[in-house]
């Protein structure tokens, strides 16, 4: 058995220990430091690296469960990583009849009795303290575990369940009661600021390993800005007045999608999008809502380039050759999913999440990619509601509806 480790790698896998948040950039090699973790460090097992060394077997085998994306588990991306350590499905096949799974999220709650295992858990979910939270507290008390994740927390509050399962907090209250402040002044539950910062920070450094990121990609952010119809984006937010199907607006949801239908739809967007598709020739086009999609495809056909799609319908590989575009929806495809193809990315429209803004942004950003430049076009108009998305996302926040509701 032989694997290549980058340095920054080796080096994580030192500072590693159950309870640890990897912490890399997409495309960062996160997955292959976990496993190496896993076989040479908590199971005592090693192989030759780098061509450096002998296998031994693990002193210590467990059985390895990777809780991660629909997407990944779909697209056994795991399963090849694993396979570069012999550890498999099938126990029979596998080194030292070390047992795989890999399942979603969303089947989380299945894996809670549990124990003596090794679990990695991919892609951070585990913030706020529902059903997920609680079937990973449940399991980090009866297994060794560690956590991938490209973002791990915006805020403090993004950390309780990791503090708690790591035995710093007993629960969400006594990390609340020590630390939150709330405000006074708004209707809703809103942290305020927090208290004894300095303890938060010894914790997060005690469980958290940076994976220094050796790649030589660089990243150029271009904004794009785009016209809107002012007199239909006034008829929308001043009268409460839905143009399309010409009625009142009851709901705040309702509000916030017209306003971005309003902004989207524009027809200045979608020519500065063929324009700039135009000159790159192969694109991955990011979106959120169906009747963006509805005009994107509409553009490809206009302007004659075949195109793909991943939403919640289609999941339709990239194409190949020189001229394509794969139209992606932000929600359905920010992640799990790698192009080495194309050096060109364009935001048809803003997603309200940062964590969801980077996972997209790292699809084509990474380790094996022959491009150096990567490019990736953002278009926003300079309406309201796409200024304040873009401020949000700037300070890599998300953008709060209510928040831009009171200011305006």
């Amino acid at each position: 058995m032989a694997i290549e480790l980058n340095e920054h790698q080796l080096k994580a896998i030192e500072r590693l220990r159950t309870g640890s948040i990897l912490c890399g950039g997409v495309g960062s090699g996160k997955s292959r430091t976990a496993l190496a973790y896993y076989f040479m460090k908590d199971c005592n097992g090693s192989c030759k690296v780098n061509g450096q060394g002998s296998y031994s077997p693990m002193k210590d085998p467990k059985n390895l469960y990777i809780i991660t994306t629909a997407k990944k588990r779909d697209s056994f991306e795991w399963e090849k990583e694993c396979a570069d350590f012999a550890i498999s499905k099938d126990p029979e096949s596998s080194v030292q009849n070390v047992v795989l799974t890999v399942d979603s999220w969303n089947n989380i709650k299945k894996y809670v009795d549990v124990s003596n295992s090794f679990f990695i858990f991919d892609e951070q979910r585990v913030v706020g303290y529902g059903a997920w939270t609680k079937a990973f507290l449940k399991i980090t008390r009866k297994n060794h575990w560690i956590l991938l994740s490209a973002t791990p927390g915006d805020q403090w509050s993004d950390y309780i369940p990791v503090f708690i399962a790591n035995g710093f907090y007993r629960n969400k209250t006594e990390f609340i009661t020590r630390h939150c402040v709330y405000s006074t002044h708004t209707t809703y539950p809103k942290i305020e600021r927090y208290l004894d910062e300095i303890i938060l920070e010894s914790y997060r450094r005690k469980i958290l390993v940076t994976l220094e990121d050796d790649r030589e990609t660089t990243r150029h952010e271009e904004p794009v800005i785009v016209d809107y119809d002012r007199n239909l984006y006034k008829t929308v937010f001043r009268d409460r007045w839905d143009p399309y199907d010409n009625e009142p607006i009851q709901e705040t949801g309702k509000l916030f999608y017209l306003l971005r239908k309003v902004v989207n739809s524009d027809s200045s967007r979608i020519q500065k999008t063929a324009e700039l598709l135009d000159r790159a020739s192969t694109a991955i086009i990011f979106y959120n809502f169906t009747y963006e999609l509805e005009l994107l495809r509409k553009m490809c056909k206009d302007i004659r380039v075949p195109y793909s799609e991943w939403n919640g319908l289609k999941h339709e590989p990239i194409l190949t050759g020189d001229r394509w575009a794969y139209l992606v929806q932000y929600s359905a495809g920010c992640e799990g999913w790698n192009c080495i193809t194309t050096n060109t990315m364009i935001f048809y429209s803003q997603s309200y999440s940062y964590r969801m803004t980077e996972q997209a942004m790292g699809r084509i950003d990474r380790m094996n990619t022959e491009y150096k430049d990567l490019y990736y076009y953002k278009l926003r108009s300079v309406s309201p509601i796409d200024l304040a998305i873009s401020r949000a996302l700037s300070r890599k926040q998300n953008f709060n509806e209510r928040s831009f509701l009171a200011r305006n």
